[in-house]
C-alpha cells in the first residue's frame, strides 16, 4: 500500500514533490558508487576469500585511500598463507607505507620457512628498511657464495706477500661464505671480507721463513687466515679459504739490498763532495790570507825609505852607516844565492844517472 501511495503521490499532476526527486537522485547516484567500488575490488576480494587471507572489502576501501597498492598486498598475503606463513594484513601495509619491498620480504620468508631457517617478520622487515636484500641474503644463507680475494674490479689481481727470505709471492684467493642473518643489519659487508682476508695473507706469507715452504704447502695460509676469525662482526660467515693460484714474484729483498747500497754511495760521495769542497775553500781562503800578510809587508817595506830619510833629516843616521847596511845586503843576498845553488848541484848529484 506504501508503494502504491508513493506511485499515487508521483503521479497527482500538477502536485510534484522536489524534495522526494532530490533524495532519490543522491540514493541512486551512492548506490552506482557502491557498485562501481565493489566492482573494482571484487576480484582481489574474490582472489583472497578463495585463497583463505581474509582481506575484508572495508580494508581494500582503506587501502585505496591510504594509498597503499592494494593488489601487491593481497597477492603477497596470499603467497604467504599458501606458504604457512601467518602475516597480518597491518603487518603488509605498514611495512609498505614505511617504504619497504613487501613482495622482496614475504619471497625471503617463504624461502627461509623452506629452508629452515629462523626469519620473523619483523627481523626481515627491518633488514628490508636498513637497505638490504633480504631475498639475496636468504638465497645466500641456503646456498654460499664465492667471493675472489683480491677483487678484480678493485683494480688489483693478486695479494703481494714477502717472505723472511726476500722473495715475492702473488696470490689469488677464494673465499666461500654465507649469510649471517642475524647479524645481517649491523654487520660489515663483502669488501670488510676481502680486505681481512687480503691482511691476513700477507701476515702468513711475512711469517714463513722460506718461499719454498709455502708453495710447497699452500694450505698453511688457509689454515692460518681462517684460524683468525675474520668473519666476526661481519653479515657472512667464512666457510672456507682456498687458495687458486700463487706464483713467484721479484726478489724484494735483493732489490732493497741494492737500493740501500745504492742510497749508501750517493751519501758517501755527497760527503766526499762536501769535504773536497770545504778543502778547496780553506785553500781559497789561505791564499787570500797570504795576499792579505804580503800586503801588509810591502806595505811595512815601503815605510822603509821614509824612515831612513827622516833618520838622515834628523841625524840619527849618516851616510856611512847607509853603505854599511847597502854591504850588508849585499853579502845576505850573495849568500842566499850560493846557498840555494849549492843546494841544486847536491839535488842533481844525488840523482842517479841512466846509462
Amino acid at each position: 500500500m506504501n508503494g502504491i501511495s508513493l506511485l499515487a503521490t508521483l503521479g497527482q499532476v500538477g502536485t510534484p514533490n522536489p524534495l522526494l526527486w532530490i533524495v532519490l537522485l543522491v540514493a541512486g547516484v551512492v548506490v552506482l558508487v557502491v557498485i562501481l567500488v565493489v566492482a573494482q575490488f571484487f576480484n582481489l576480494w574474490l582472489q583472497a576469500f578463495m585463497a583463505g587471507a581474509n582481506v575484508t572489502m572495508w580494508s581494500l576501501i582503506g587501502m585505496r585511500l591510504r594509498k597503499v597498492d592494494s593488489r601487491q598486498i593481497v597477492l603477497s598475503k596470499i603467497s604467504a598463507i599458501q606458504a604457512g606463513l601467518s602475516l597480518t594484513t597491518e603487518q603488509l601495509e605498514s611495512h609498505y607505507l614505511s617504504g619497504g619491498r613487501v613482495p622482496n620480504v614475504v619471497r625471503a620468508m617463504i624461502a627461509a620457512h623452506r629452508a629452515n631457517i629462523d626469519l620473523p617478520w619483523d627481523r626481515g622487515a627491518a633488514i628490508d628498511l636498513a637497505g638490504r636484500d633480504v631475498l639475496d641474503a636468504v638465497q645466500t644463507s641456503v646456498n654460499p657464495k664465492v667471493i675472489d680475494v683480491p677483487n678484480a674490479a678493485a683494480g688489483r689481481q693478486t695479494i703481494d706477500g714477502v717472505a723472511k727470505d726476500g722473495i715475492q709471492l702473488k696470490v689469488k684467493a677464494r673465499v666461500t661464505v654465507r649469510t649471517n642473518i642475524p647479524r645481517l643489519i649491523q654487520g660489515a659487508t663483502e669488501e670488510t671480507i676481502v680486505a681481512r682476508v687480503g691482511e691476513g695473507i700477507v701476515t702468513s706469507i711475512g711469517t714463513a721463513l722460506d718461499y719454498k715452504h709455502v708453495l710447497e704447502h699452500p694450505d698453511t695460509i688457509s689454515k692460518t687466515v681462517l684460524a683468525k676469525g675474520l668473519d666476526s662482526g661481519t653479515a657472512f660467515e667464512i666457510l672456507s679459504i682456498d687458495i687458486a693460484d700463487i706464483d713467484v714474484g721479484e726478489n724484494i729483498g735483493a732489490k732493497l739490498q741494492a737500493d740501500q747500497a745504492e742510497s749508501n754511495k750517493r751519501f758517501f760521495q755527497a760527503e766526499a763532495e762536501k769535504r773536497r769542497a770545504l778543502a778547496i775553500a780553506q785553500a781559497e781562503e789561505n791564499k787570500a790570507l797570504a795576499q792579505l800578510n804580503r800586503a801588509k809587508v810591502i806595505e811595512a817595506e815601503a815605510q822603509i825609505p821614509l824612515a831612513m830619510a827622516e833618520a838622515f833629516r834628523s841625524g840619527n843616521m849618516g851616510i856611512m852607516d847607509y853603505y854599511r847596511m847597502k854591504n850588508i845586503q849585499a853579502d845576505t843576498s850573495m849568500r842566499e844565492t850560493i846557498g840555494s845553488t849549492s843546494g841544486n848541484d847536491e839535488t842533481k848529484g844525488n840523482t842517479p844517472s841512466t846509462v
